[in-house]
């Protein structure tokens, strides 16, 4: 009966992996016709951005770039998680406070990132932490908002279950509470992670001289679109197998208890 039940499950996942190369396949027919259709050095094919991808790679410019941007990526990201899932839970379990601060967070909502990096720099010069704190700032209030409503959101009848059994309050947040939040933050984890290193591109293109955002503004000083796009190319690859190997199997994890 379980073979019978997970084949239909491998069989999805092989025919969405299937349709997922397929339609890649026809982006990079589709950029290699426009290409040859265009016969222009602001429109280089696959073919010569992936050669600028891999010479590169074997300098090691590649390598050191992204490996300095990764870094903001991630230390960023886990601030941002931290303090926006904190000030959203509290938002959402207490009425008063969330009516308090509502405006705040649509203010910052509103407020264009752009401005965020600039008074950042200006604040605590051009530095680690004003790059760091820019970029989470950013992406705080939109943790926020999504962890607010997972709080609105928790079972009423289950906390009462919890305590009518006397769960106990770490056996509670375990069991009852931290599962039926795992989705709201499965949903900012995602969002944030596409959110940050796009922020994160720009601050370094400001006020940074290492990093992938510095190489594509060097790039666009130059005009050489073919290192924008091999530096861009190969930044998306690194953030996808990020997302498969690391955040799709640990929000699988963190959803298995659902019906």
């Amino acid at each position: 009966m379980r073979q019978a039940v997970n084949a239909p499950a491998r069989g999805f996942k092989v025919g969405r992996l299937g349709w997922t190369l397929v339609s890649l396949l026809a982006l990079v027919l589709l950029w290699e016709l426009a290409a040859v259709i265009a016969q222009s050095r602001y429109l280089p094919g696959p073919l010569a951005v992936t050669e600028a991808m891999v010479r590169e790679a074997q300098t090691g410019e590649l390598w050191k770039n992204i490996w300095a941007t990764l870094f903001r990526v991630a230390f960023s990201f886990v601030f941002a998680m931290f303090i926006g899932s904190a000030i959203g839970l509290a938002l959402g379990r207490h009425p008063m406070a969330d009516r308090f601060f509502d405006a705040w967070l649509i203010f910052f909502l509103n407020l264009p990132a752009l401005v965020i990096i600039v008074l950042c720099y200006i604040w605590f010069g051009l530095t680690e932490v004003a790059a760091i704190l820019a970029v989470s700032i950013n992406k705080i209030p939109n943790v926020a908002v999504t962890m607010r409503e997972g709080a609105r959101s928790l079972s009423k009848d289950l906390n009462e279950m919890a305590s009518i059994y006397r769960f106990g309050r770490w056996k509670t947040l375990r069991h009852v509470t931290l599962p039926q939040l795992a989705p709201f933050f499965a949903a900012a984890a995602r969002s944030g992670l596409a959110l940050v290193w796009k922020i994160v591109l720009v601050v370094e293109a400001f006020g940074r001289s290492e990093g992938v955002g510095h190489q594509l503004n060097i790039a666009f000083q130059l005009f050489d679109v073919q290192m924008i796009l091999a530096y861009a190319l190969a930044f998306i690859i690194v953030v996808q197998i990020i997302e498969f190997a690391i955040l799709q199997p640990l929000i699988a994890r963190a959803s298995k208890w659902r019906r």
